[in-house]
């Protein structure tokens, strides 16, 4: 499952340093490998209204530390922005730039044309059953 994973997101990642909508600079380090699938997981876990960052650590299932470090190198990028949280001043919300949800969009763009591709790749039946027994491992 985890080579089946990383080639999934690897195809992902490339697939995304090719969208005409991301901008250049973000398609460069997509296609050199230096945006990551560790990088894909604030895509995946930060919700458009934003989140602090212990919560989305908890959503991806990383450690704080290691999701300030996503969220330091994603803010260089001009993915995401830091500002104050409404609720509390101690924290900080972290939400996506306009050049992050550009680089959500791709990103949500891909994914449908991977997951596309496994089908053409592997027939519907094979993706279907293991669609299923993934969500009932899940469960």
């Amino acid at each position: 499952m985890s080579r089946s994973l990383k080639r999934f997101e690897a195809r992902v990642l490339k697939l995304m340093s090719h969208d005409e909508t991301v901008p250049l600079a973000l398609s460069n380090l997509a296609a050199r490998g230096q945006l990551t699938a560790a990088h894909v997981q604030i895509t995946r876990h930060l919700p458009l209204r934003g989140a602090r960052l212990t919560d989305l650590a908890k959503r991806a299932g990383v450690s704080k530390q290691a999701m300030g470090k996503l969220v330091d190198q994603c803010e260089a990028w001009g993915l995401v922005h830091r500002s104050p949280d409404r609720l509390d001043a101690r924290a900080q919300t972290i939400e996506f730039t306009a050049t992050g949800q550009a680089w959500l969009g791709a990103f949500e763009r891909a994914v449908t044309q991977a997951e596309d591709e496994m089908r053409q790749g592997i027939g519907l039946e094979v993706v279907t059953v293991i669609t299923l027994g993934l969500e009932a491992y899940v469960a």
